[in-house]
């Protein structure tokens, strides 16, 4: 069902490119965006915020936008 691809990559010969592997259309359903109700305990929902909410607040994370050393 996988769509693939044979193209020449640089210093290589043909190689094996996967299409795309989603299925067209809008997920359905009333559970469409529910976070609250797919976490079962507080401890976990509070979880859930801090690991999204370190990416703003944050200054000991480093992710693709910050540097480690400034430059």
């Amino acid at each position: 069902m996988h769509k693939v691809e044979k193209v020449k990559a640089p210093g290589r010969d043909h190689v094996e490119l996967l299409k795309e592997t989603y299925e067209k259309g809008t997920p359905q359903g009333e559970e469409l965006g529910r976070w609250r109700q797919k976490l079962a305990s507080r401890s976990e929902k509070l979880s859930y915020l801090q690991n999204g909410e370190r990416y703003f607040y944050s200054q000991d994370w480093y992710g693709s936008e910050k540097r480690k050393s400034p430059a």
